[in-house]
């Protein structure tokens, strides 16, 4: 029989091992691989202002509707037709259905469209994983980042992962010319909480670019529209499209203050009824941009005006322009904000 010494020691070598398997349950990988161009949307560096959020959303009720469908355009297509795998090839499933990735403690993973295009309409039916998906992040995005790296652009639509008690949170961000490289990030976000559970079933996302304009829909509903005001805050290089999921612990959810647990894992998101249509890098001049309104010079009709209108006033949690904490000046684009009165 043991001593009662020996027998101490054997009981907490048993503990620490316990609690060290559990804290890697919980832990995975912050970054994809290094040379998997993946890590697109920098953390916020440490000054970055936590982003207000507006509370007492209640309304359950859909957007008026837009009256015209711009994904009636343009034909489903087929992943291996237009996309790649990037990285975590080991992480998708892609059969008839469409397309399956999921992020572990060993890799998330990603997917590239075959061509770079300056102008078109990207989009794709996306379902998200339900429960708790906290620090997870996924992405259906455009950029050059592989072109032009540490001064890309890029135009997203991220899937920000919740809680058990908060909704998941749409992202819509543009980059430009760098703002999303170096220490100094200077976003563009606007945020959404959605009028459906997007867990339940597949719905359509895209965006539409032109030279004019970049319009972000949900279900043909637009729910954002960042024009060209300048060269300077507008993207004009060619990009290619992007999807993947990947750990965002450092900022995803609530500033980072909710983290991957992989005690939840897999995180499954799934897509399918890829369109993608448009200007590729290689197009003659006379290619002629997209339209997501039934005008060919681009713009939205009153209908889907009033749709948009509608959505930012009753789903949209967060604007940059309208954050009283940040630098405008960054952000000319900006109307300038009324400064608060002084007694």
């Amino acid at each position: 029989m043991p001593s009662p010494s020996l027998f101490f020691v054997i009981i907490t070598i048993a503990l620490f091992l316990s609690s060290s398997k559990t804290a890697a349950a919980k832990t995975g990988p912050k970054k994809p691989p290094p040379n998997s161009h993946n890590h697109h949307h920098p953390p916020p560096p440490p000054n970055h202002p936590r982003l207000p959020r507006q509370h007492g959303i209640t309304t359950t009720k859909a957007p008026p509707h837009p009256g015209y469908l711009p994904s009636s355009k343009f034909k489903p297509t087929s992943f291996r037709k237009c996309y790649r795998n990037l990285w975590g090839e080991g992480h998708q499933k892609l059969d008839p259905s469409g397309l399956t990735v999921w992020l572990d403690r060993a890799s998330g993973s990603g997917f590239k469209s075959l061509k770079a295009y300056r102008s078109g309409y990207f989009g794709a039916s996306i379902k998200l994983q339900s429960g708790y998906t906290a620090g997870v992040n996924t992405a259906f995005y455009l950029s050059n980042n592989e072109a032009h790296r540490g001064k890309h652009d890029e135009v997203d639509i991220e899937f920000l992962g919740r809680t058990w008690k908060e909704p998941y949170t749409l992202q819509t961000n543009v980059y430009v010319r760098g703002s999303g490289d170096g220490g100094n990030i200077v976003g563009r976000e606007a945020r959404f909480h959605l009028w459906f559970d997007p867990t339940k079933h597949f719905h359509r996302y895209a965006i539409l670019w032109n030279p004019k304009e970049i319009i972000f829909l949900v279900d043909d509903i637009p729910i954002r529209r960042y024009e060209k005001k300048s060269i300077t805050t507008f993207p004009t290089r060619p990009m290619w499209v992007y999807g993947s999921i990947w750990d965002a612990s450092d900022w995803a959810t609530d500033d980072g203050k909710y983290k991957t647990d992989y005690t939840y894992q897999p995180f499954v998101s799934q897509y399918k009824n890829f369109r993608l249509a448009g200007c590729s890098s290689s197009a003659t001049p006379h290619c002629r941009p997209v339209s997501a309104s039934p005008y060919q010079s681009g713009g939205l009709s009153k209908k889907q005006l009033m749709a948009m209108r509608w959505v930012q006033k009753n789903r949209m949690v967060y604007h940059y322009c309208m954050d009283t904490t940040r630098d405008h000046s960054l952000t000319p684009e900006c109307k300038k904000l009324p400064k608060k009165k002084t007694s």
